[in-house]
């Protein structure tokens, strides 16, 4: 969703929208169909009740009315929604998340998933059990770019050891949990990394970077929670270890904090990923053609919304819709702050984490969320002075820390249908997302601003 740079082309054309509250009627429409819809589904007791009514198709009566209230012609209307659709980066996070997809896919049917679990449970001393599950979700989750991936490929062995253990269950699905979101939040192919680098206009390796700032004393701090309330302890089986189908997971995150084209890293993780197969298993180029297909499709989903949004986000701009946000989310600044040693720009800080937090809990969903607030942040950050890697780690981070503590999240949704307990269970016990939340409004307040 890059309308933001929409409204800076209009406007150098010398046609500023005016602010209009109506504009934003349509939006409301998709997060009422698609809350609504979750909603319904979760006191009919249906099983991931928020994900019943695909976003995809949530969003296209939100479409159909932004087209029906436009001022412009019917055809100008069209046109200014797809332009919206096509615009650079919106094709640009498409095609990223499609590597992503491919990656994932042909990594994980080669053995890289079952590799890097078994080396970090080779790792793990049987007393530090919690932690160390902490940690190997973690490292899978900035490995493999997604949370869900990580919590089906660690939270089964986890109940297995917390059984033999007498661990608390909802303890280790709350670790099992923090990981995740730790890695999802960290990782150069999240798709939530994806889209708050592309909607902000700043590189992944700078993203990251500004990432371990906040993510850093976050961890060591739930590390020690987790050191402390450890309990029981148990000697886990050795499994074999295939270090080579490690080598596609490593290679990706040292070549995406070097600096190197995120769609080269990709290109190369999918082709290591697919040259380990074919040498270390019955794996040929077919299936890898296949596996690569299937990976595409798993990104159908979020590649689809965000061409919607974009275009969606292209006719609110267009009507003046984020107009009258920015101009909002300006007065409650103005307020709360006055314009000198940065208090500001911390206003605007808070600003972004408060939207995009307040717009996760309704879509429960991290990526929606980063893409559907993505132009109103970047608006702020140019006016207040936050550098694009600022206030894409902002939105990444706040985007993750309220995914991993709504129970009708998919995350807890997920660990919770594996331990057999409650997602309002699981998430109590994701200490890292709470001490996250408490560590980055700490930064964002104390720390001093710099280029």
């Amino acid at each position: 969703m890059t309308t933001s740079t929409n409204t800076q082309e209009t406007a150098a054309n010398g046609i500023v929208p005016n602010a209009s509250f109506l504009a934003l009627l349509p939006l409301f429409l998709f997060l009422a169909l698609f809350i609504g819809a979750g909603i319904y589904f979760q006191s009919q007791g249906v099983d991931f009740a928020f994900y019943q009514l695909p976003s995809v198709i949530a969003i296209l009566p939100a479409i159909i009315f932004a087209l029906i209230i436009s001022k412009q012609k019917l055809n100008q209307s069209i046109d200014t929604f797809i332009e919206g659709i096509g615009h650079s980066n919106i094709i640009a996070m498409c095609l990223i998340y499609l590597l992503a997809g491919a990656f994932a896919s042909v990594a994980k049917a080669t053995g890289g998933v079952d590799a890097t679990v078994a080396l970090g449970l080779s790792l793990v001393p049987s007393n530090l059990l919690l932690p160390g599950f902490f940690v190997i979700a973690a490292f899978i989750a900035t490995a493999m770019g997604t949370s869900m991936g990580t919590i089906a490929a660690v939270a089964p062995i986890a109940l297995g050891v917390a059984n033999e253990a007498q661990i608390d269950l909802a303890i280790m699905a709350g670790a099992v949990i923090s990981g995740a979101l730790f890695g999802d939040n960290l990782s150069i192919i999240s798709d939530t990394t994806i889209a708050a680098t592309r909607t902000q206009g700043c590189e992944m390796k700078d993203k990251f970077r500004e990432n371990l700032i906040f993510a850093i004393p976050a961890s060591i701090i739930t590390l020690i929670v987790f050191t402390l309330v450890g309990q029981g302890q148990a000697d886990v089986a050795s499994q074999e270890i295939d270090f080579i189908k490690v080598i596609p997971y490593l290679t990706i995150l040292i070549l995406a904090v070097s600096g190197l084209n995120v769609f080269v890293v990709l290109t190369i993780g999918i082709l290591l990923a697919g040259v380990t197969g074919l040498f270390t298993m019955d794996y040929g180029l077919i299936l890898f053609g296949q596996d690569i297909y299937t990976g595409f499709g798993n990104m159908q989903e979020i590649f689809i919304l965000s061409m919607l949004v974009g275009g969606l986000a292209a006719l609110m701009q267009q009507q003046g819709g984020l107009t009258f946000v920015s101009e909002q989310i300006e007065k409650l600044i103005t307020r709360f702050s006055k314009a000198k040693g940065g208090a500001s720009t911390r206003a605007s800080e808070l600003g972004m984490a408060g939207i995009v937090a307040l717009t996760n809990a309704c879509v429960a969903n991290n990526t929606v969320s980063i893409v559907v607030t993505g132009d109103i942040a970047k608006d702020l950050a140019q006016k207040h002075e936050v550098t694009p890697k600022r206030a894409a780690s902002i939105m990444d981070i706040f985007s993750c820390i309220v995914q991993g503590l709504i129970p009708y999240g998919a995350q807890a949704l997920l660990v919770a249908s594996i331990f057999s307990i409650s997602p309002l269970q699981a998430v109590t016990h994701a200490w890292y997302c709470m001490i996250l939340a408490v560590v980055a409004i700490s930064i964002v307040i104390l720390r001093k601003r710099v280029a």
